[in-house]
């Protein structure tokens, strides 16, 4: 079942966090926690309540990349997410920014297969969903160094993740790790990425985010 409230709760849970949303975002967004309830009821696509959704279900799902989209730029054409499964952080930030263009990426048929609903459901127009592995969407010629933006949450990284984010980013391009402060030590960067911001996402949860440049 749909919650009413739940577009005026994303608002004020975004207001606690210092971010804004319009009235009409909050209700796309609530659409989207609609969507992925009935789809959780029947496959785990998430572990956080969301009958209703729990106050920290609304800032891991939603809060937290509306929160990371003011280190987007104006220029950021292409955002690629990396393991979308339930959607977030790909799906708020398409919904809050409108000028991307987002590739999903999802290793799993049936997690593919929601997001590829939920985009339908949703009506967002140039979001794509990838049902491949990562290493091998990042040998793809047409993705490599076009990416504005790579997204990562919930992704066990190594040093060749990092090289095969790399060569997906353009000269300029970042990534965008939704973490918490217990990564900062176990975040292992190749020579040529480094660390460029660290910065409280939700307070309330500790969560972070880490932007890892590209270096040229």
């Amino acid at each position: 079942m749909a919650y009413p409230d739940d577009a005026k709760r994303i608002e004020r849970r975004t207001g606690l966090a210092g971010a804004t949303v319009s009235a009409g975002q909050a209700e796309v967004l609530a659409a989207y926690l609609d969507v992925l309830r009935r789809w959780n009821q029947r496959g785990n696509l998430t572990a956080f309540e969301l009958n209703p959704p729990s106050d920290g279900a609304l800032d891991r799902l939603i809060v937290e990349p509306i929160v990371a989209a003011k280190w987007l730029l104006p220029a950021d054409r292409l955002l690629v997410d990396i393991g979308s499964g339930g959607g977030s952080p790909g799906i708020p930030l398409r919904i809050v920014s409108a000028n991307l263009r987002v590739v999903l990426v999802e290793a799993r048929a049936r997690k593919a297969a929601f997001l590829r609903e939920a985009v339908r459901q949703l009506g967002l127009d140039r979001v794509e969903v990838e049902n491949r592995r990562f290493e091998e969407l990042a040998g793809r010629s047409e993705l490599r160094g076009a990416a504005d933006v790579v997204t990562v949450r919930a992704v066990r990284t190594t040093r060749e993740f990092w090289l095969n984010t790399r060569n997906m980013l353009h000269s300029k391009g970042r990534a965008f790790f939704f973490g918490t402060a217990d990564d900062t030590s176990t975040i292992s960067l190749p020579v040529n990425v480094r660390l460029t911001l660290d910065e409280p996402l939700v307070p309330a949860n500790g969560s972070r985010l880490f932007i890892i440049s590209r270096l040229d």
